[in-house]
C-alpha cells in the first residue's frame, strides 16, 4: 500500500460490546486521515494484552490498516497487569472458545461502525491467538483473510479437549471460506512440523485457499522482539509475507 505524503496515526484504548453483552477494552491504532482503511483484528498471545502486542497493532496502522486488539483477559482482571490476568486465565483453562468468538464478533462490529473502514476485515493471531484465529476462520463468515502465527493445539486429541475448548479448531476446516496464511518456525514444538503438515493436508483436502510458510532456525514466537525467541532475519521475511497476503486480500 503506497504511503501518503503526510504520515500520522492515532493509538488509544477503546471499549465496545463483546460476548454476552460484556463491555470489554481493546487497543486500537489507525492512520490519521479519511481512509478508507481495511480492518485487522490482532489476537494476542497467552501472555496477554501486552506492550509487544500493542506495538504490533500500531505496526498495522503504520501500514494503512485500522487495527484493533481486544483484551481477551479483560474479565480475568480489567485493571490487572497482562502477566497477572494471563495467569488467572491460564489457571482456569484458557479463554473459552465461545467467549472468544463473541469478543471477535464484537470487534468486527466495532470496525464496521467506523466511518473510515473499507469493509474488509482480516485477523491475525499469535500462539494461542493463532489457534483462535484458525477457529474464527471456521466459525465466522465476516473474516476476509486470516493469519495463523504458530498457533498450537489447532489439532487436539480427545483428552486435550475441555469444557472451555470443546472442539479442536481443525474440525472446522470444512467451513473455512476465507484465505488463510500460516507462519511457522521449524524448531517449534507446538505446533510441531508434523502437526503443521497434518493441518496443511486437511486444508488441501477441503479445498481451502491457503499458504503456509515455514522458517528454518526459528521456533515459537520468533516475531517477539522482547523475547529470546526473536529471530530478526526470519521475522523480517515473514512480516513481508503477511503484508503481501493482506495487500492481496484486504487492501487490493
Amino acid at each position: 500500500m503506497p504511503k501518503p505524503t503526510y504520515e500520522g496515526l492515532l493509538a488509544e484504548t477503546v471499549t465496545y460490546t463483546g460476548h454476552g453483552g460484556d463491555v470489554i477494552s481493546a487497543y486500537m491504532a489507525r492512520p490519521l486521515g479519511s481512509g478508507p482503511y481495511p480492518g485487522v483484528i490482532v489476537v494476542h498471545h497467552m501472555p496477554g494484552w501486552d506492550e509487544a502486542t500493542k506495538e504490533i497493532t500500531r505496526r498495522f496502522a503504520y501500514h494503512g490498516y485500522a487495527a484493533v486488539c481486544p483484551n481477551l483477559h479483560f474479565r480475568e482482571g480489567p485493571d490487572a497487569s497482562p502477566d497477572d490476568a494471563a495467569a488467572v486465565s491460564r489457571a482456569a483453562g484458557g479463554v473459552p472458545d465461545d467467549r472468544f468468538i463473541g469478543d471477535a464478533e464484537g470487534s468486527v462490529m466495532f470496525l464496521q461502525s467506523l466511518p473510515y473502514h473499507s469493509g474488509k476485515i482480516g485477523m491475525i493471531g499469535f500462539c494461542s491467538g493463532g489457534r483462535q484465529t484458525y477457529l474464527a476462520a471456521g466459525r465466522m463468515d465476516t473474516i476476509d483473510a486470516a493469519v495463523d502465527c504458530w498457533g498450537g493445539r489447532v489439532i487436539a486429541s480427545a483428552d486435550e479437549l475441555t469444557e472451555r475448548q470443546p472442539v479442536a479448531p481443525i474440525d472446522y476446516t470444512p467451513d473455512i471460506k476465507n484465505p488463510i496464511l500460516g507462519i511457522f518456525g521449524l524448531d517449534d514444538g507446538s505446533p510441531s512440523p508434523e502437526q503443521v503438515d497434518a493441518t496443511e493436508a486437511e486444508l488441501k483436502k477441503h479445498g481451502v485457499d491457503y499458504e503456509f510458510h515455514r522458517y528454518e532456525g526459528a521456533g515459537h514466537g520468533f516475531f517477539a522482539t522482547d523475547r529470546p525467541s526473536f529471530r530478526p532475519v526470519q521475522a523480517k521475511e515473514a512480516w513481508e509475507v503477511v503484508f503481501d497476503f493482506y495487500g492481496r486480500h484486504l487492501a487490493g
